[in-house]
């Protein structure tokens, strides 16, 4: 999970320095893949109880703010 977390910003800010419109849309769709990795491992955590329901809803909130 933390992992994926780090990899958000790291991919939203690598893609930012690039100097093509088209590397910067590609890492943050790689950006956007992690966010997706990150909501699955979150769903997972909450199914083995080591997360309640309301900590999954609070993230998953945050991590679709994100790319809204």
């Amino acid at each position: 999970m933390r992992r994926s977390a780090v990899s958000i910003p790291t991919n939203i800010a690598e893609g930012f320095r690039r100097y093509h419109n088209k590397e910067y849309k590609q890492f943050l769709y790689i950006a956007l893949g992690s966010c997706a990795g990150l909501e699955t491992q979150i769903i997972i955590a909450n199914e083995l109880d080591y997360i309640n329901e309301t900590i999954k809803i609070e993230i998953i909130e945050k991590i679709k703010y994100i790319f809204e």
